[in-house]
């Protein structure tokens, strides 16, 4: 992992120390942090984030500063619910926070409301 994803790793950990279930795992080109078996969020190479969301918000959080489509490379993106937050527009604790929630929100949702 490179620094800025390990330091990332650690803010989002803090943010989630309620939850029951949590693990990281590498995919997506970055340590994915997993809540209740499902993939919550994953530290991006350059400290940017890729979430999980719910497909129906999907357009909406979009408009958010720094969100783009999650990609899997030229041309391939991830479908609705995945999503990119720059870097720098999650710096601040209450931007990662917020993001954190909103990723929470749909996997209590998939989880069957489980935390």
């Amino acid at each position: 992992m490179t620094p800025e994803q390990t330091a990332l790793v650690d803010r989002i950990r803090a943010l989630i120390t309620d939850e029951l279930i949590v693990r990281g795992v590498s995919m997506f080109g970055g340590r994915s942090v997993m809540v209740n078996e499902k993939i919550l969020v994953s530290a991006l190479k350059g400290g940017g984030l890729l979430v999980r969301v719910d497909a129906r918000q999907h357009d909406a959080l979009l408009r958010k500063p720094g969100a783009t489509q999650a990609t899997m490379g030229p041309g391939r993106d991830m479908g609705p619910g995945w999503l990119e937050v720059a870097a720098d527009t999650i710096s601040e604790e209450e931007q990662l926070s917020s993001w954190i929630d909103t990723a929470l929100d749909y996997n209590r949702a998939v989880a069957g409301g489980r935390s």
